[in-house]
Formats: structure tokens, C-alpha cells, sequence
């Protein structure tokens, strides 16, 4: 869940996205790629299958990996907009999934609610130790998608409202909204964080700024990449005790279905995907309704991944 970017340029440029968190029906009908030759160090890869999650950013992740790696010779099968990772993630570790775009403070924390690490490096090393044998996070993009919470400026400006922690002195007064799973996955993390205890937690989805606008709640749980940010006159608060870890996006993968030409392909697109780049591309498919086929084309043409 979540994202840094630093200007309002940024912010009104990008795509409605939620962070990995939302709900959907279990993933029934993919099954583990076909066994293939090749030694038993290097596996053949001669398929994978790519999933995502169902919202628009990671969608289009999943496109931009499956294309690049149809490039390389591997045979590849999308299996996009599942659902959230509650259902995600027991598919890539059985193997009916093989690759799966995804957020390394979110993931971190489904795999281990007591992780503390915040900074990419340490989320990144902790991830090592806590995710099982069959699963690898290959290299992080610079690419974030963070989480905030967000509040009007009218708002901010009455209550004197700068970072999060300004929220403890009228938090029991406010509701909060988000994903159907915000309150599970944060409660407990402001409380022990901020001492931050809201006086409702509401179900608002990716409506949660619009929510935020007509009053339905105070604050809201809204990625740092959504438009309505700025269109709504929204300002999202500073985590200035750092709640919400390092989001950085990076493929996650069952170790044995993927071959070094897939992984190197894989990095080579984390190496070129930084922030604003992903909100360009985000605009073009949530904004400007471009088919996400070819927004991911035209990036990995004009990066030379193609």
C-alpha cells in the first residue's frame, strides 16, 4: 500500500490506482507451468505465467513484464485482474502463478505484521529472510507507489494539519477511509506508530478522495498517485515517523519457474522504471483511457526493451 512523489505535477499526472490491497474472487484456473528440460541449477522457463492484482498500475506492470519477456523467447500467459494479494500470493508460491508485480513494504508486511523495516534496503533484506523457500523478490525499481493519509485543505488549514502525527489531537473525532482491508493492515501500525486512534473506520475503496471531498470521512487512505489529489484540493499528510515502508515495485517470483534469461529480462525493466515514468504511463491508461497493451509497447520501445 502507497507512494512518494514529490510535486504536484507528478500527482496530477497520475492514474487511480490502489496499492495491491484490493478484494476479488480466488484464482481458479491457473495451474502450475508445464514441467520443461534443462539442469537442475538453471530452470527451463519455457512458460510463465504473470498475474496482477486488479487495479489499473498493476495491470499494466504485469503487460510491460509479459511483453519483455515475450521479446526475450519465453512463453508467456497473462492472467490479469485477479484479485488482492490475500489470493495472489498462495498462487505464486504454489506455482499457478509465476510472476507477480508487486510492493515491497505491502508484501513485507503480509508475510510478517511484526516487520519494522521502512527503508528499501532493509524491507528488501527482511523480505529475504521471511519469504519461503520457493519465492525470490528480484531487484526493486526505483518506482514507488506509496500510501498517505490524506485529508481537504480546508481541513488541514482549520486543524493546523502538516503530518500525521498533527491527526492524534482530532483523530477520535474523524472517520477514516480506504480499502476493505485498511483497518486490518493498519490499525495496530498508527496506533503503535502515532498513538493515532480514529473515531470510524469506513470501506470507501478506490471512491476513498471523493469521500474525503463530500465529507462522508475526514481522512483517507489515498495512494500518492492518484489525480484526485489535486483535482479534489486534497493534501496528503507527511508520515513523518514513517508508518508506511519503502513501496518500491519489484517483480515477485516463483523461483522454480523462472530461468536467468527471465530474470535478467525482468531486472533490465526495473532498472528503467523509475517514479515519474510510472505515472506518465499511468496517466496515458487511467487518464487518457490509452489501452494498456500499448502504453506498455511504447515504454519498452522507447527503452530499448523491445
Amino acid at each position: 500500500m502507497k507512494r512518494l512523489f514529490s510535486t504536484a505535477a507528478i500527482l496530477l499526472s497520475a492514474a487511480l490506482t490502489l496499492t495491491a490491497c484490493g478484494g476479488g474472487d480466488p484464482l481458479t484456473s491457473a495451474s502450475p507451468a508445464p514441467a520443461e528440460s534443462g539442469s537442475a541449477s538453471e530452470p527451463a522457463a519455457g512458460k510463465v505465467v504473470i498475474g496482477s492484482a486488479n487495479f489499473p498500475e498493476n495491470v499494466l506492470l504485469g503487460e510491460i513484464y509479459s511483453q519483455a519477456l515475450a521479446a526475450k523467447g519465453v512463453q508467456v500467459e497473462e492472467k490479469f485482474n485477479i484479485g488482492s494479494r490475500e489470493v495472489l500470493y498462495d498462487q505464486v508460491k504454489s506455482g499457478g502463478l509465476t510472476i507477480l508485480p508487486e510492493y515491497i513494504g505491502s508484501l513485507l508486511a503480509f508475510v510478517d505484521n511484526t516487520a519494522t523495516a521502512k527503508s528499501k534496503d532493509d524491507v528488501v533484506a527482511a523480505l529475504k529472510e521471511k519469504l519461503p523457500a520457493e519465492l525470490e523478490v528480484l531487484t526493486p525499481a526505483a518506482a514507488e507507489d506509496n500510501n498517505s493519509l490524506t485529508v481537504t485543505k480546508e481541513t488541514a488549514t482549520k486543524e493546523g494539519l502538516t503530518t500525521i502525527e498533527d491527526l492524534v489531537k482530532v483523530a477520535k473525532n474523524y472517520a477514516v477511509g480506504g480499502p476493505p482491508e485498511f483497518k486490518s493492515r493498519q490499525e495496530k501500525n498508527f496506533k503503535d506508530t502515532y498513538g493515532l486512534e480514529f473515531k470510524e473506520w469506513k470501506k470507501t475503496g478506490d471512491a476513498t478522495a471523493d469521500a474525503i471531498k463530500d465529507g462522508t470521512v475526514q481522512v483517507g487512505n489515498v495512494f500518492t498517485t492518484d489525480p484526485k489529489i489535486i483535482i479534489n484540493d486534497l493534501v496528503s499528510l507527511q508520515d513523518n515517523k514513517s508508518a508506511f515502508a519503502a513501496e518500491n515495485i519489484a517483480p515477485l517470483v516463483n523461483k522454480a519457474g523462472v530461468n536467468d534469461t527471465v530474470k535478467t529480462t525482468l531486472d533490465a525493466v526495473s532498472a528503467k522504471l523509475d517514479t515519474a515514468g510510472l505515472v506518465a504511463l499511468m496517466k496515458r491508461v487511467a487518464v487518457d483511457k490509452d489501452d494498456a497493451e500499448a502504453v506498455a509497447k511504447d515504454w519498452l520501445t522507447q527503452n530499448g526493451l523491445l
